[in-house]
């Protein structure tokens, strides 16, 4: 029977694809959210699905359906206000999340970083193979009549996967951020103990990382990586080029033959044992494995590419030094002998501070590097460092970009400007794009 699911903040990046889950399992959805454009709600408006400005007597005209409450909002937001004036029924984002783990297999992917990346990639195999719902924080999400599995992308920020009990889980890592709510890395840590004790039949972890390694949940743990005295499913005869990695899978002991992905960097070979491993465990046929992983086109800012003239523009969501590093490699492989420009928009200024060092070492694995102003946050809008603080650590720094001097990138010829933040990092890539452009249409 159907139901008609009302979104408070509909444009996030797990509630709009839930609402698209919702919606292609037949419900009536609608929501609200700012009116500011955002990257999630093209596949919102592509499916029909009605936005409306954030105001009370929203609930008041739509108090008969279930309202979703995304996390982000507090009592006092002027919707979740009317609602619990109301009484409306309103479950929080996590529940409605969970009312859909419990309806399949479901397998939840969970770590610092990597994780969207790693859901896209199962998501995308499974797919292929047997009916899957799946939602994804890069704003995707598909719901599927009777589906066999769902894959879901679970976020640790402030506890939010907390509650979730998945069949299997996939953990790429864990390590210290959101320094606005965690206290360090053993109230991280956890934060994943809890979660992983909610795990059924079995989880999929990293094995080099040392936090992990220290979880003793419930369910079966298997290890993956590329260490065969300590891993169970292991990585090994591994080749790179500029068309992706290729590697050989082995389970303890047991070859289970050759893999190829399209993607780069060693967490993409890591991100893809990963999903070989559940999927064996789940009995999927390994040639299947083999042929879907090779067609994958990657996740929404995500080492997205575009080509304009000589330029390679790169944009992705990085905003952690380890994935920053994860980044810049994956930039190494796949043009190994253009310049790597790395321009970088940090995230929330309590990040800075705990990683000002950090930061630094990350971005000086590219030829030059620069920063855009700090991005805040509801929580955070201003703070005690800047970005010129960042910059004076980093010895191939170049300059703050600002849209109206998007010249400072124009020197370059034949080069790969990777453009990373988790803020509107975007504007300033637009600016440079169409400032290359008028020069092609100079040019000719």
């Amino acid at each position: 029977m159907s139901k008609q699911y009302y979104f408070i903040g509909i444009k996030g990046t797990g509630m709009g694809p839930l609402a698209q889950i919702l919606h292609d399992q037949g419900n009536e959805v609608l929501g609200s959210d700012i009116d500011t454009y955002t990257y999630t709600q093209a596949p919102l408006e592509a499916a029909g699905i009605k936005i409306l400005p954030f105001e009370a007597k929203n609930v008041d005209e739509y108090q008969s359906a279930v309202f979703v409450r995304g996390n982000a909002f507090e009592d006092t937001h002027v919707e979740v206000a009317r609602a619990l004036e109301l009484g409306v029924k309103m479950i929080s984002y996590p529940e409605a999340v969970q009312e859909q783990i419990a309806q399949t297999t479901s397998i939840a992917v969970a770590g610092a970083h990597g994780k969207t990346s790693t859901t896209g990639l199962l998501a995308h195999v499974l797919k292929n193979i047997a009916p899957t719902s799946y939602l994804i924080g890069d704003g995707t999400g598909r719901g599927v009549p009777n589906s066999q599995f769902f894959v879901v992308e679970a976020d640790e920020y402030r506890r939010h996967f907390k509650d979730y009990r998945p069949d299997y889980a996939i953990l790429t890592n864990i390590d210290f951020d959101h320094p606005d709510y965690y206290t360090g890395i053993e109230d991280v840590t956890s934060a994943f103990a809890d979660f992983a004790n909610n795990v059924k039949k079995g989880i999929f972890a990293w094995g080099d990382d040392e936090h992990l390694r220290s979880l003793e949940p419930n369910a079966d743990v298997y290890y993956y990586g590329v260490n065969p005295d300590k891993d169970d499913f292991v990585a090994t005869n591994i080749r790179k080029s500029t068309l992706g990695s290729h590697f050989e899978v082995v389970f303890r002991g047991k070859s289970l033959g050759d893999f190829a992905v399209p993607l780069f960097g060693q967490h993409g070979i890591l991100n893809a044992l990963a999903v070989i491993g559940v999927s064996y465990m789940e009995q999927v046929d390994l040639d299947l494995i083999r042929q879907y992983l090779l067609t994958y086109q990657g996740v929404k800012r995500r080492f997205s590419e575009k080509q304009i003239g000589d330029i390679t523009v790169i944009d992705d969501y990085a905003h952690h030094p380890t994935e920053i590093t994860a980044t810049l490699d994956a930039a190494r492989q796949k043009y190994p002998n253009k310049p790597i420009i790395a321009i970088f928009q940090p995230h929330t200024f309590s990040r800075v501070i705990a990683y000002k060092d950090e930061f630094a070492e990350s971005l000086e694995a590219a030829d030059k590097v620069y920063l855009a102003n700090i991005f805040g946050s509801a929580r955070e809008q201003s703070g005690t460092i800047s970005s010129e603080d960042l910059g004076a650590e980093i010895s191939k720094f170049g300059g703050i970009v600002q849209e109206d001097n998007m010249r400072l990138l124009m020197p370059y010829d034949n080069a790969v400007m990777v453009f990373m933040g988790a803020g509107d990092i975007e504007k300033y890539e637009f600016a440079y794009e169409k400032l290359l452009g008028q020069l092609h249409t100079d040019l000719t």
